[in-house]
């Protein structure tokens, strides 16, 4: 018999700011909550400079303001139902857990942990991309039962992820292609400490480039930035398969640098990855191009060793030539 349901759930927003939530289904004492002591912080930056996108506050916002000391209380007829349901739902059948832990050295926009505790053993399923199939009737049957949006779909559908959206090599989609709206890279040192100000700040409906770049975005500007995006895969990178340097190789300076790229789409739909001293596979080799076009290391290539060079040379040079 199910005892107990624990929710893990964690947001990463640019610049270090993050949500975490655990949210527990007590089914013997008919009775839910999050678990406030293991709220997440690291929230120090909940600010956003004026140029840059700031669709995700309201959303880092909200997700802190719902998450309470209530205690949700159901009987037993409900708990029958949800026991049920849930039995009905194979939430789990087939289902393959991404292996990740608390500190990854690439973190994606979102990530969840369900332990669920029987009488006798208890199991873990772990995701970042691979969802439940599922998992939104999951989270119907908990909103009809506790009377909110415990997994957060609402926000979801804003959150670049295999959820809702087709993501390919070329871009994101819904039914459509989804048109571009801002990109945002950062870059900056973790040892001495510097605040994570962005570097490139790419915005297309008002046509300008700002940062380290001050220039008016043209026709052939936006042209290449897609044709860059497209070559490198980089709407891919939150996949598993674009990390195989960084599973191969921890980095030889673990106090180096780290970095993030936000992508927002129009509708104000985010995606988002965030390094710890760690890249990609196609990185690299974008960050070259970069520098063929511009004469600047934007993406800073040269602050990446020549042990990991290699590695991502091989790695991402198999990904781009399909392998």
């Amino acid at each position: 018999m199910i005892e107990k349901i624990e929710i893990t759930q964690r947001f990463n927003f640019k610049r270090l700011n993050r949500h975490y939530e655990c949210f527990t289904i007590d089914l013997v004492n008919n009775n839910a909550y999050y678990k406030i002591s293991e709220r997440g912080s690291g929230d120090k930056f909940l600010s956003e400079h004026s140029l840059c996108d700031d669709s995700w506050i309201d959303i880092l916002v909200d997700l802190r303001k719902s998450m309470t000391s209530a205690i949700h209380a159901f009987d037993d007829s409900q708990k029958d139902k949800f026991l049920q349901d849930f039995n009905d739902l194979k939430l789990f059948e087939d289902f393959e857990s991404e292996e990740f832990t608390y500190f990854e050295k690439i973190e994606l926009i979102y990530s969840c942990k369900v332990i669920i505790y029987s009488t006798d053993n208890f199991e873990e399923y772990d995701f970042k991309n691979n969802f439940p199939r599922n998992w939104i009737g999951f989270g119907e049957m908990l909103e009809e039962l506790f009377g909110f949006d415990v997994l957060h779909l609402n926000y979801q559908r804003q959150l670049v992820t295999p959820l809702y959206f087709d993501i390919r090599k070329d871009g994101v989609y819904l039914e459509d292609k989804l048109p571009l709206k801002t990109i945002e890279f950062g870059h900056y040192r973790t040892y001495p400490y510097e605040l994570p100000n962005p570097r490139l700040i790419i915005n297309f409906p008002e046509n300008r480039i700002d940062g380290y770049i001050d220039k008016e975005l043209t026709g052939s500007d936006r042209e290449l930035i897609l044709e860059l995006l497209e070559r490198y895969h980089v709407y891919m990178w939150i996949f598993d398969e674009y990390h195989r340097k960084s599973n191969a190789r921890d980095p030889d300076d673990l106090e180096g640098y780290d970095w993030y790229l936000e992508i927002v789409f129009e509708g104000d739909i985010i995606w988002h990855i965030f390094g710890y001293n760690d890249y990609p596979d196609t990185y690299v080799g974008l960050a070259r191009e970069v520098i063929e076009i511009t004469g600047m290391d934007l993406l800073e290539v040269d602050t990446i060793s020549d042990g990991d060079l290699e590695l991502f040379d091989k790695f991402g040079n198999e990904k781009i030539n399909g392998n």
